[in-house]
């Protein structure tokens, strides 16, 4: 039996792969969070993973919070960099297989159209740059992984933009969301589901790909979506990023293009309403 390695177990990724495993017990799964699996410490991570000696891995493990990154360059670059070298390093030894996830904030959001995973990349924050590290270090060192880029991720579990606005919603007359960044949300479920298809396809092809839900929006009308499928009243403005400054800058614009996903793998994208709908179901 093939046994799985997760690691980042705890997050909202992760958490979705643990309810998704029950429908693939042909594998062996092993979740692991910050202390199976150490990513701010590389010579732990490199003797966990020969303990553990997975077939295949899942790295869903990231530094992600964007603002703090920006007074925690090391340890960010730690996380999200030196320990996706590690191990990358690790599958190519042990010729395995590894799917790392990694982010739309690898661009800057200068573009004015879906971008594709041949797009310029330059991060125009510590997060992204460090993200961006991680990637090339994957490739460089294990051109047979696969890595794929999202976006905008929440889920039932953790902590996300769909659950605060819940909150605020049913605690404020009137919020304030920026309207002005551009791209499109990614129920983890759906990503987790994803990785699976990848995962049991009868060919691997390595590379880089791009899955987020289909449909081009802002924050905002993110948030009006949620307040129509809450059937809730309070006021929702919508305001330009400068009148909600933050430690770190965030694209303007980071729509992923699917098509090469889909094309390969046949992976189906359902569009962000109909997943945001099957999320309210299990939160409400």
């Amino acid at each position: 039996m093939k046994k799985i390695l997760v690691t980042g177990a705890t997050g909202q990724l992760g958490s979705e792969l643990k309810v998704l495993s029950r429908t693939y017990s042909q594998f062996e799964w092993i979740f692991a969070d910050r202390t199976k699996v150490s990513l701010d410490d590389l010579k732990v991570l490199q003797n966990q993973l020969e303990v553990i000696s997975p077939n295949i891995i899942l790295n869903c493990g990231a530094y992600t919070a964007v603002d703090k990154a920006e007074t925690e360059q090391e340890l960010a670059d730690i996380v999200n960099h030196l320990a996706v070298a590690v191990i990358a390093q690790y599958a190519k030894d042990n010729s395995i297989k590894l799917i790392h996830i990694s982010t739309d904030y690898v661009f800057d959001g200068t573009s004015s159209i879906a971008l594709t995973e041949e797009a310029t990349t330059k991060p125009i924050n510590v997060y992204g740059a460090s993200k961006r590290s991680g990637e090339l270090a994957c490739l460089k060192v294990n051109p047979d992984a696969i890595i794929i880029r999202t976006s905008w991720v929440y889920s039932s579990f953790g902590n996300n933009f769909v659950k605060t606005m819940q909150r605020l919603m049913q605690e404020r007359q009137s919020i304030s969301v920026v309207n002005d960044q551009i791209g499109s949300p990614t129920y983890a479920a759906d990503l987790a589901q994803a990785m699976m298809t990848i995962v049991t396809a009868p060919e691997w092809i390595s590379g880089i790909y791009n899955y987020s839900n289909e449909g081009e929006i802002s924050w905002y009308e993110f948030a009006l979506a949620i307040k129509e499928i809450g059937g809730y009243t309070c006021e929702v403005n919508g305001i330009p990023s400068s009148a909600y400054p933050t430690p770190a800058k965030r694209p303007a614009f980071s729509l992923l293009d699917k098509s090469k996903i889909k094309k390969t793998y046949g992976v189906s994208v359902p569009d962000y309403t109909e997943s945001l709908k099957k999320c309210f179901e299990l939160l409400t």
